[in-house]
């Protein structure tokens, strides 16, 4: 496998109390929402958010999601949530996601998504525009402070 194509995006959030199941942990929704929100948020740090991809008519699509959850998390716990994209291909993409636990370091949740660029008209899959490959592999994260 070569390298990613984006550098990751990495921040920490709590657990917010409705995040949290009657089992007594993070429900398993909660962690596809968070990835969701790292994609967003990713995208949105590039140059690519939700209203530049309607205006121009493409953008991205949920094709497969995949979830390992591997350890719970617990209420008043915080995460470190890091994402980046792995594969850009023609008109798909794969995003990776890692969700650490801060309590221990521990990885408690992994995930990948294949992500579909398409014609928001049409439906129909389309080549990912080279500015949007371009931006993400040129981005850099802000320094640690």
């Amino acid at each position: 496998m070569g390298m990613p194509i984006s550098k990751v995006l990495e921040y920490v959030q709590a657990v917010k109390p409705e995040e949290i199941d009657g089992l007594g942990h993070v429900n398993n929704q909660v962690y596809l929402d968070w990835l969701m929100c790292a994609a967003t948020r990713h995208s949105e740090v590039v140059g690519w958010d939700i209203d530049k991809l309607i205006a121009m008519g493409e953008g991205w699509v949920v094709r497969r999601h995949e979830v390992d959850y591997l350890l719970p998390v617990l209420p008043g716990d915080s995460f470190r949530m890091r994402t980046w994209i792995e594969t850009a291909e023609r008109a798909s993409s794969e995003r990776r996601y890692e969700v650490f636990r801060l309590s221990d370091g521990r990885l408690a949740c992994s995930g990948r998504t294949l992500w579909v660029w398409i014609n928001y008209k049409t439906g129909r899959p389309a080549r990912i525009p080279a500015a949007v490959i371009k931006d993400f592999t040129d981005w850099s994260p802000a320094p640690a402070n």
